[in-house]
């Protein structure tokens, strides 16, 4: 019989997240029936924190796999490894967050390949099992046990998108970056740096924003400009620190990183 430590994926402290609608009660309500749930939103923009902010809300432990396009089926649901006493199967998170009735979180689902992302359907609707074909068991979801993913729809392509099968599992609630105030404030009590630099960084993202489609596949990121708020708190220089987080990881295109640069010295060089 496979053991496993539920401690270990507690969340143990209460994650700062800020409620902006009603997508607490309505994941509450979803997990109360145990709807898988899809959060589709861009990247940065507090899909995680929400998720571990439920979880630890529920008291459910979390498991969270980072998708990819070189993960296995095998490396969700488990394997049959070698050790100096022979063969022994190891579970993988799906398939232990299916025993031990956790939340499990598959972050940027996409990313993963879709024939790897079909081992979820079983989980996913009435049946609530995980067969696990190698080693010849079946497992029946606990009952506490829910699956969720996060999802970005402006990477969208017909390469790389969710099958019209699997979306059709989930219940869906929308993210977006919060309003202007709200992320100035979440911005200072997360970097502790000042309210109106904090606003001047949100001002600088909001303008990146509105260049997504028009030379920058996303704009600035909530997390991005916690990053920055990080920097500046640390001593660095507005600028410096802003085109550290801010510009050169958003992009390569040089007239592209003048016009992120123009941005930001318009809020922080006299």
């Amino acid at each position: 019989m496979v053991k496993h430590d539920i401690q270990q994926f507690e969340v143990k402290t209460e994650p700062h997240y800020r409620v902006v609608g009603s997508e607490v009660a309505l994941y509450e309500a979803a997990y109360a029936r145990r709807v898988p749930v899809m959060l589709k939103g861009p990247t940065g923009c507090g899909k995680s924190r929400f998720v571990e902010y439920m979880a630890w809300k529920l008291g459910r432990p979390l498991i969270t796999v980072a998708c990819n396009e070189d993960m296995t089926a095998s490396d969700l649901v488990g394997r049959f490894l070698l050790d100096r006493d022979g063969t022994r199967w190891q579970d993988g998170p799906l398939a232990t967050a299916a025993r031990i009735g956790a939340i499990c979180y598959l972050d940027e689902v996409v990313e993963a390949r879709q024939d790897t992302t079909v081992v979820i359907h079983p989980l996913t609707d009435h049946r609530r099992m995980l067969p696990l074909d190698k080693k010849g068991e079946v497992i029946e979801a606990h009952p506490d046990f829910q699956l969720v993913i996060s999802y970005n729809p402006g990477y969208q392509s017909l390469m790389k998108d969710l099958k019209q099968s699997t979306k059709q599992r989930f219940a869906a609630l929308d993210f977006d970056y919060p309003e202007a105030k709200l992320e100035a404030e979440i911005l200072a009590h997360e970097t502790g740096v000042a309210t109106e630099t904090a606003n001047k960084l949100v001002q600088v993202a909001h303008r990146t924003r509105n260049l997504k489609g028009h030379g920058l596949d996303e704009g600035i990121s909530t997390r991005l400009l916690v990053y920055a708020g990080h920097m500046i708190a640390q001593g660095v220089a507005p600028e410096a620190a802003c085109q550290m987080t801010l510009v050169t990881p958003l992009t390569d295109d040089p007239d592209m990183r003048q016009t992120l640069q123009a941005a930001v010295e318009t809020f922080f060089v006299c």
